[in-house]
């Protein structure tokens, strides 16, 4: 388990160069763990087809899939020249707007899902050459020192220091189904509703209520004459959100005291 809540960029060649310890030719397929995958065969399929081409040459691979939606919450990845089993990645564009998202599904653009795959030691060099908030802390690693190298790292995402930095990305095209459950709103995407377009997890009871996400971990919650809401019971703390302002939980989370954000 990571030693320190750091984005994804720490944990990411972490990983890696403890695989290659046990392997100098490891290879490393990275998953994340809020992903709604309806069918996991083709997902395999796709993650292999990914890993083939990380372990067939030095590039670092990500997984692009075909929008369903022009969702301003999501990563977009513009391909860029076609290689043998797959694209460069041109750009990347993290969270457009609506409107700009709906330009680069149109001209050929897809999400990012963080399916990424690489060889270990074709990670390790690349944070050790673009990645200046993580390479002074790699020697830690060398040592056994995990708690120093978490320690040495700044807060910073894999895509941001070392896949928007590097030369070697490229991607392949995902063919299965998929969605990011990053956000509580997402759950109307992936759980059923009432007839009101509710969607209620846990002991939650809904008066005169319409398209409200609720979620409890065991307090009751009674919702009634409301509508448009996203209310979540979880971890001794209670969140009401409006469903629009969703994607921008974490500016405000962001801005709340460590009493209430850190359990």
């Amino acid at each position: 388990m990571e030693q320190a809540p750091k984005s994804t960029a720490p944990a990411l060649p972490w990983a890696p160069h403890d695989a290659r310890r046990r392997d100098a030719d490891a290879s490393v397929l990275s998953l994340h763990a809020d992903w709604h995958v309806p069918d996991p065969a083709e997902f395999r399929r796709d993650a292999a087809r990914a890993l083939d081409l990380a372990e067939r040459a030095p590039w670092l691979v990500t997984v692009g899939v075909v929008p369903s939606r022009p969702d301003p919450g999501f990563g977009y990845l513009v391909p860029g020249p076609a290689i043998e089993g797959g694209f460069r990645v041109g750009a990347f564009k993290e969270k457009p707007s609506t409107d700009l998202a709906a330009r680069l599904i149109a001209e050929g653009a897809v999400w990012n899902s963080g399916l990424f795959a690489w060889r270990a030691d074709t990670l390790l060099a690349e944070v050790a050459a673009v990645c200046p908030e993580m390479a002074t802390a790699l020697p830690h690693l060398d040592h056994g020192r995990v708690t120093d190298f978490f320690d040495g790292c700044r807060d910073i995402s894999i895509d941001v220091g070392v896949l928007e930095r590097s030369g070697v990305v490229a991607m392949v095209r995902g063919t299965f189904g998929w969605d990011d459950i990053g956000t509580w709103e997402a759950l109307s995407r992936v759980r059923p509703t009432d007839p009101a377009g509710n969607v209620l997890v846990g002991d939650v009871v809904a008066v005169d209520s319409a398209d409200v996400v609720a979620w409890s971990d065991g307090t009751p919650i009674v919702l009634a004459g409301v509508r448009d809401l996203v209310v979540v019971s979880a971890n001794g703390r209670i969140l009401v959100l409006d469903r629009a302002r969703a994607a921008a939980l974490k500016s405000v989370l962001d801005r709340l005291p460590p009493r209430i954000r850190e359990i």
